[in-house]
């Protein structure tokens, strides 16, 4: 049995915990991590997203973090607000 490396860690403690239903989130953006679990993505995906331009989503800053709005998660992900 191998020893769990940092990222498998990191990576199997994010696929465990549990994110509330997309319709219920009030807040106006999440951080990429959260964003990447609603998109069925990984957060490096995101990264480049912002990083090139690309995707389907912009990022917003947020004192120099990325911030992905939920009105265009729900947008892309064709979900009721």
């Amino acid at each position: 049995m191998q020893a769990a490396t940092p990222h498998s860690a990191r990576r199997s403690a994010i696929e465990n915990s549990t994110y509330p239903a997309l319709e219920s989130i009030t807040r106006p953006s999440v951080d990429t991590v959260t964003a990447a679990h609603y998109l069925n993505r990984r957060p490096q995906t995101l990264f480049d997203w912002s990083c090139n331009g690309k995707g389907p989503i912009r990022p917003i800053r947020i004192n120099g973090r990325l911030a992905w709005p939920v009105s265009e998660l729900r947008r892309v992900l064709g979900v009721a607000a």
